[in-house]
């Protein structure tokens, strides 16, 4: 893609408010941005982007779309306007989270309107997304990837091309479920460890020397968890559930029975049903021993 290029951002929520800030900053064309709250569209604008209105409006203007949504009913949904509204050879990227079958059912939805598709979700904090330091998966195949890298390299440090459609949501999925149950680990650990008389900052320390130490432990564990800081802000046990929900179908269609992604699953769920599920995921630690 060269820099000439006209966007379209779909999605100006926690993540999609930083990445399509970086696309206003750092390319070289207009930038057409759409989201139902009107305040987060202002915010872009004010920032040089250009308020296309509708997602229709963004279809129209638009020759590269990003979308970060919700989950899958929302790509969905966006997608079919997407279909009746943008010319042919339309790219269409996809920085949600979703399952791998809604990704590669996106993917032909468009096609059949000769657009094109790739899904590129995207891990790492809320701060990476507006420090443009993302990890992006992405799903595409070599020809799209190539013409992509570029505009996804103004919203990560590190762009990863891990197969055709639908593939960099499997990356992601297992990402997520890995972190969630890492997260779930430390949180019984660090109880016990308190318990037995070793604080929370003094476990990691220690901890974080030998080879029990990994980054949710330094950064969940360290800055969520001993701190006690639990925002409303943030990623929720609520969100926790749904990546995992995804990742756990797609453990099933493979034929594996995903035994610690459910045992994780039951904590966020307890979150959830005890009243502390839009409070940042780490805060399963309060239900530990309960």
């Amino acid at each position: 893609m060269t820099d000439n290029t006209t966007l379209g951002f779909i999605g100006l929520g926690v993540m999609g408010s930083g990445m399509c800030a970086n696309l206003v900053r750092k390319h070289g064309a207009p930038v057409h941005v759409f989201d139902m709250v009107a305040d987060a569209v202002a915010a872009q604008v004010a920032g040089g982007a250009l308020d296309a209105g509708s997602v229709e409006g963004v279809s129209r203007a638009a020759a590269v779309i990003f979308l970060s949504l919700p989950g899958g009913t929302q790509v969905k949904a966006v997608c079919g306007a997407i279909a009746d509204h943008a010319a042919p050879g339309t790219v269409v990227i996809d920085l949600s989270t979703t399952s791998v079958a809604e990704a590669r059912e996106a993917a032909a939805l468009l096609a059949g309107k000769g657009i094109t598709f790739a899904d590129a979700p995207v891990a790492r904090t809320r701060q990476a997304a507006i420090d443009g330091t993302l990890s992006i998966m992405v799903g595409a195949s070599d020809e799209l990837f190539a013409r992509v890298a570029p505009l996804l390299g103004f919203m990560g440090s590190d762009v990863t091309h891990c197969g055709d459609v639908g593939c960099g949501q499997v990356v992601k999925l297992i990402n997520n479920c890995l972190l969630f149950e890492n997260v779930a680990a430390i949180a019984e650990m660090m109880v016990v460890a308190e318990r037995a008389g070793v604080t929370r900052e003094r476990l990691i320390d220690a901890v974080g020397l030998g080879s029990g130490n990994s980054f949710a432990l330094q950064n969940h564990g360290r800055k969520a968890m001993a701190a006690e800081e639990f925002p409303l802000k943030a990623f929720p046990s609520t969100y926790t559930l749904k990546d995992l929900g995804y990742a756990i179908e797609l453990a099933e269609q493979m034929a594996v029975e995903p035994r610690m992604a459910r045992l994780a699953a039951s904590y966020y769920r307890q979150a959830v049903d005890e009243g502390i599920g839009e409070q940042y995921f780490p805060a399963i630690i309060q239900l530990v021993g309960k």
